[in-house]
């Protein structure tokens, strides 16, 4: 019996239409744990996904592909204090245009998100 090696960790904690995914440590290419599923974007019944990312000390490109892919759907908010390496990557790429930021997790599975421009 072996231990996961992963320097990661996803918790998926839904509630009515809202999917909360905690993600917790360092995310790269080779270390998605869970984050796939979690952030499926055609799950069905989610209204919005709430990702807390305070507790994250790495990501890289393809974690960020991740992130973007239900935001192509529904609203995506990044809860909790942006860890300056993710707000970095974020400015550069210019995803932080996509998404909508809250101070914690209880706000973001209330707050009211405008929708974003584009076709209809």
């Amino acid at each position: 019996m072996g231990t996961d090696p992963s320097p990661c960790r996803v918790e998926v904690l839904s509630r009515e239409d809202v999917r909360v995914v905690v993600m917790t440590g360092e995310f790269d290419i080779d270390h998605l744990s869970g984050l796939r599923e979690a952030l499926d974007p055609l799950a069905p019944g989610v209204s919005r996904y709430v990702l807390d990312v305070a507790g994250v000390t790495f990501t890289d490109s393809t974690v960020l592909s991740l992130m973007l892919q239900p935001a192509l759907t529904r609203p995506v908010i990044l809860a909790g204090e942006l860890p300056r390496h993710l707000a970095r990557l974020l400015e550069l790429t210019g995803a932080d245009r996509v998404f909508t930021m809250a101070p914690s997790v209880e706000q973001a599975r209330v707050m009211v998100v405008p929708p974003r421009g584009g076709r209809a």
